[in-house]
Order: C-alpha cells, then sequence, then structure tokens
C-alpha cells in the first residue's frame, strides 16, 4: 500500500501539468529558471521537494527510489492530477524511471534530465556507501564539497561564481538524514537498461555536453533504449544545465511539451 508522503512544493501557471523532480542533494528551487517559463507556456508547473531534501521533511525509515516515486504520486493524488508530464534530473531520473515502470497510467510524457539507466558499478556502490557513512557521523558538509566539483561545466566557476555559491548553499542547508538517505537509495536503485523497451511512452532525454557527472554516452544509451524517445544535447552546460544553459534549456522542454498536447 502506497504511503502518502506530504511534500513542500512549488506551483505556477494553468494548463498541461508539469512534474520537475529535482537532483541531489538540492531542491525544488534549482526549477526556478522553469517555473516562469514553462508556465507562460501554457502549463501547470509543480515542483516538489522529495522527502529529505529541501523543506519537506524525511520519510520515516529507509527511503528507496520506490518511496520517491510513491511520495510524488501522493502529491499529485492530492492535486487532482490524474496524468501529467514528469520530469527528472539526475537523481530525479532514477525516481522517474521507477515511477513510469511501476505508474505508467498516471504519466502522459518523461523528460529524463541529465541522468542514466544503468545502476551504479561496485565501485560507485562503495563510494556511495561510505559517503553515506561519513554523512552520519557528523561530516555533512562533505556531500556539497563533493558534488560541487562535478556539478558545473568547467568555465562556469569563472563565469557565473554566484550560482556556484547559490547551488552550495542548498546542498549545505540538507539535513544529514536526506543526504544519507539519498545516497543509499541511489547505492540500491535498480539497472534499468534492459528494462527500458518496456518504458513506451513519448520521452525526451536531456544531456549536456559539458556534463562531468552523466557523461553524454549515458543519455545516448537512454534515449536508444527507449522506443519513443527524442535526445537533445545541450552545449556549452554541464551537469546543472537548466541553470547554466535556461534558455535552450526551457526552448527544447517547451518543443516537447508543446507536442504532448
Amino acid at each position: 500500500m502506497r504511503k502518502n508522503h506530504r511534500l513542500k512544493y512549488d506551483e505556477q501557471g494553468e494548463g498541461l501539468p508539469v512534474v520537475l523532480i529535482h537532483g541531489f542533494p538540492l531542491c525544488r528551487r534549482m526549477w526556478n529558471p522553469q517555473l516562469e517559463a514553462l508556465a507562460d507556456a501554457g502549463c501547470r508547473v509543480i515542483c516538489p521537494d522529495l522527502p529529505g531534501f529541501g523543506e519537506s521533511s524525511a520519510a520515516p525509515g529507509p527511503i528507496s527510489m520506490a518511496g520517491y516515486a510513491d511520495a510524488v504520486i501522493g502529491l499529485l493524488d492530492e492535486l487532482g492530477v490524474a496524468r501529467a508530464a514528469i520530469g527528472g534530473m539526475s537523481m530525479g531520473g532514477y525516481v522517474l524511471l521507477n515511477l513510469v515502470e511501476r505508474y505508467p497510467e498516471r504519466v502522459m510524457g518523461a523528460l529524463f534530465m541529465v541522468t542514466r539507466a544503468s545502476a551504479d558499478d561496485a565501485a560507485g556502490r562503495e563510494k556511495r556507501t561510505a559517503l553515506a557513512a561519513e554523512v552520519s557521523a557528523g561530516n555533512r558538509l562533505i556531500v556539497a564539497d563533493t558534488f560541487a566539483r562535478v556539478l558545473f561545466a568547467p568555465d562556469t566557476p569563472q563565469k557565473n561564481p554566484g550560482l556556484i555559491a547559490e547551488v552550495r548553499q542548498w546542498m549545505e542547508a540538507t539535513t544529514a538524514e536526506g543526504l544519507a538517505g539519498g545516497l543509499l537509495a541511489m547505492r540500491d536503485r535498480d539497472d534499468y537498461l534492459p528494462r527500458l523497451a518496456g518504458l513506451s511512452l513519448p520521452s525526451l532525454v536531456v544531456g549536456a555536453e559539458q556534463d562531468l557527472a552523466v557523461p553524454i554516452e549515458h543519455s545516448r544509451l537512454l534515449a536508444a533504449g527507449l522506443p519513443q524517445s527524442e535526445l537533445c544535447i545541450i552545449p556549452g552546460a554541464g551537469h546543472m544545465a537548466n541553470l547554466e544553459q535556461p534558455e535552450l534549456f526551457n526552448q527544447r522542454l517547451v518543443e516537447f511539451l508543446s507536442r504532448l498536447r
């Protein structure tokens, strides 16, 4: 039985429901440049904080990608949204894969943004485990230190230091419980590469040319495996493509969403 976990969220606009799921270790504020742009394009944009992130309290007990997906569906139930276009960035994409597989009737289109379908390899799992242990031992800021090095294109720190500082502030504000839970949920997520052929719905895959966290080969693999997908690579952007190149990013999302209507 699905447990309803109440989430904090932002909502703007009217029309086609669009849900945007943030990445790790971030929060719904990462979607600020998309809220207004998609609302102006005729969408009802809903951006939640996942359990343990932003202003949403952590779920009781261990969390998983299924638990995050259930929380998003619970929010849609509360808002009376039967079907939506749903997008996920990075860890949000892992949540989206679980959600599309388990709740296909709730998704009219999927937007996979700077994410991958494969699970962690053994080395990756060990790193997640060690990082979660550090956080639980009281070294919460190690996550911001670790992720800040891979979230941006190489020239973003010089070109836009204010953006770096803002994103780091979001990461540092995340609770230890949320950080450790997210790390272990990512460690234990399923491998969806062999299951992509069963996820047959209109899909947009967005990769970033200079992504240090999810190299664009993963975007290409994801797009190739999905039966109804289109691939878009954002030039000059790193993992935070929606913040580094917001105008081009928004344009690609609006083009895809307009076709869903």
